[in-house]
């Protein structure tokens, strides 16, 4: 066996890796640039500046955005929808609801195939599983033959109450396979959703045929690619939940992969939280292309059972993220007399204007850069040289469209890009009932330390924490976590109806099935565990709240109607501002979770310094349009115990972090950076 675990996270500008020496108890990071063309190219560089050979690993794990970015950029594969007859509308129907009432141009979100590549299919179950016609399977091999003749790259089958009763999408698969070969990708709505709402199903099942074949192709070329260099130990790869899997599970369910990269850092977060004692965190990872937001709250990452993207909804178990577009490559314009930035990006290929390869159009890293705030000699631990003139040259010309100087359009993009992540972080907070003053701001991606303070100032967050390697904080994450499966099964009983002896048995069932499913991804059996939940809402209620067991013979207990009400009134008065205890509930869906923990890398505790001195320069930065001497240290040089006042630059090999005046850094013994007002 090997002596390092590692992981790997693909962003938009930058490939990131971080490794655990088992035999040396040490974390190390390291970088390449993304490679769009060939992104096996970036993964093996960045994985050749830390391990000499894929033979010394003992534990590898992935994340990946490559079924994210074919949904996002509308690339994905063509894809045939096998859908009941009498119902087959249903996916362009959609909901009725304006998302956005007063927006003028609204539009409903695009479905990811016309109304044309819907094959309606005879058959029909009913609401509670029974036969009521038999499945058409002429129609369904004159659908494959249409596959064959059209260029389709994927099939999708969304059947009525299949949910209930799986037998039509099972033989529908059977034929196709029969028709098409086996391995061609065929997505079932049962299996991609297990839930109520046929719409949103559909829609899980459209979208993992959408995406299955790119996600599938990248994973076998990456497998391949690191078996050729010697990998001896399974590929994992990140799920959406902030769990992990296999790539042959990830194969068969590539929709769980779909936010793969972003939720490393939360799960970083989830593990930062404990190191720290600090249960409540806001999660910020600012990259080369976007900002994401995502909550640890009392330890845990929130995590939903249903993501929307796109407008297109999904039924799977995910990290509550919100993204938007804003990152250190993102575009500064100007729109009808007003500086706009983002969402566009520079990426990684030209990148920013003072990349030097070819990037014109002034970025956030561009801005920075002109700001004093970014070192040209050492961006990215030296590996890119950023040209100052380039960056001046880009900024100035924006800042002439609005009669601006270059430090005053400098600043403004900077502020302009602030307000937009602030506003993102109080969307996933203050919306929903949280004050974001009661949590500490965890600020990592290689951009986010270098706007962080700023978002907490404007927030009225006190404490920042930027963890070690924060450009590789999510990489760093994936090494925190374990095997994770989701299960569900609907249930729908009012209070009143509800056997409880039943409910156990069906939970006990779950239990069973997840437990097992933990042998396929080799972890041990003393070493699988599994959670319970159930889905209430009051009767007459279109939407659930997951309200958590204590174990899967819990409904056995006398009292338990009465618990699981509070349960769930305490959570619908945190998460709506009321609840109507007393009245009746109904129960949705039973959702059972397996864990299995295939060791982990432990937080790595560093010895104090033994004095305060520390290697540093000072240089000339502009905050508040005027330049002030600022202090420049390595983040290499500090050790627990070194403090230091703003204003300040901490330069390293992953990210910049900066601290404006008027605010304390103090390094912990996790080398962690800490800061806060001077006033407190």
């Amino acid at each position: 066996m090997g002596r390092y675990r590692v992981s790997m996270d693909i962003g938009g500008t930058f490939t990131d890796v971080v490794a655990y020496d088992d035999e040396g108890g040490a974390f190390h990071a390291g970088k390449s640039s993304t490679t769009p063309k060939d992104l096996t190219e970036g993964v093996l560089a960045a994985l050749g500046s830390l391990v000499q050979s894929p033979g010394d690993i003992s534990f590898m794990v992935h994340g990946t955005t490559q079924g994210l970015n074919a949904l996002l950029e509308r690339r994905g594969v063509k894809v045939l929808l096998l859908a009941s007859a009498g119902s087959e509308d249903v996916y362009h129907i959609a909901r009725g609801p304006r998302t956005r009432l007063y927006d003028l141009h609204f539009r409903k979100p695009e479905p990811l195939l016309p109304l044309r590549d819907i094959v309606p299919v005879g058959g029909r179950f009913g609401a509670d599983g029974s036969e009521l016609q038999p499945l058409d399977e002429a129609a369904v091999r004159a659908a494959a033959e249409r596959v064959r003749n059209e260029g389709f790259g994927a099939v999708a089958v969304g059947y009525l109450f299949s949910y209930k009763n799986a037998a039509h999408e099972l033989r529908t698969r059977e034929i196709l396979r029969e028709e098409l070969g086996d391995e061609f990708t065929i997505s079932l709505s049962h299996e991609a959703a297990k839930e109520w709402r046929e719409y949103e199903r559909t829609s899980s099942a459209v979208v993992e045929a959408y995406t299955g074949p790119v996600v599938r192709r990248y994973l076998s070329r990456l497998e391949q690619s690191l078996d050729e260099q010697g990998l001896t130990v399974p590929l994992h790869v990140m799920q959406s939940s902030g769990g992990i899997l296999s790539a042959e599970s990830a194969r068969q369910r590539p929709l769980q992969t779909l936010l793969s990269g972003p939720v490393g850092g939360t799960a970083g977060g989830a593990a930062l939280a404990k190191a720290l004692d600090r249960p409540n965190l806001i999660c910020v990872d600012m990259g080369g292309t976007s900002f994401d937001v995502s909550l640890v709250v009392d330890g845990e990452p929130v995590v939903s059972p249903e993501a929307t993207l796109e407008g297109l909804p999904m039924l799977m178990s995910v990290v509550d993220i919100h993204t938007i577009g804003a990152g250190g490559g993102s575009v500064a314009w100007v729109e009808a007399g007003g500086l706009r930035v983002g969402p566009q990006s520079a990426g990684a290929d030209p990148g920013p204007a003072c990349y030097g390869r070819g990037g014109e159009q002034p970025t956030v890293t561009d801005a920075n850069l002109v700001l004093g705030r970014v070192d040209p000699d050492w961006f990215a631990g030296g590996q890119i040289n950023l040209d100052l003139e380039r960056a001046k040259t880009a900024v100035a010309a924006l800042g002439e469209q609005l009669g601006l100087d270059v430090v005053q359009a400098a600043e403004g993009i900077c502020s302009v890009a602030n307000a937009k992540m602030a506003q993102a972080i109080r969307t996933i907070t203050v919306s929903r009932g949280i004050e974001p003053r009661e949590f500490a701001l965890v600020a990592f991606g290689g951009a986010g330390p270098m706007h962080a303070v700023f978002l907490a100032e404007e927030l009225g967050i006190t404490d920042v924490v930027v963890p070690r390697f924060p450009g590789a904080f999510s990489a760093w994450g994936m090494l925190q976590t374990e095997i994770r499966k989701d299960f569900s099964e609907p249930y729908f009983f009012v209070d009143t109806d509800l056997d409880r002896t039943d409910m156990a048995a069906q939970f006990a069932s779950l239990h069973r099935d997840a437990i097992a499913a933990l042998s396929g991804e080799g972890v041990p059996e003393e070493r699988r565990r599994a959670v319970h939940a159930v889905d209430v809402r009051y009767v007459e209620q279109e939407y659930t709240l997951t309200v958590p067991m204590e174990s899967a013979d819990e409904p056995l207990r006398e009292d338990f109607l009465e618990v699981i009400a509070q349960r769930f009134g305490a959570q619908h008065e945190s998460r709506y501002g009321h609840a109507n205890l007393g009245a009746p509930i109904e129960f949705v869906t039973l959702r059972t979770t397996a864990f299995g923990d295939l060791g982990r890398a432990e937080t790595e505790r560093i010895a104090p310094a033994p004095q305060q001195e520390f290697a540093h320069q000072v240089r000339g930065v502009v905050f508040d349009r005027t330049e002030q001497e600022t202090l420049f240290v390595r983040r290499d040089d500090l050790l627990p115990g070194h403090t230091f006042a703003g204003p300040a630059i901490v330069v390293e090999s992953t990210a910049t972090t900066v601290v404006p005046p008027g605010h304390q850094v103090t390094a912990d013994e996790t080398g962690s950076l800490v800061v806060c007002s001077k006033e407190q």
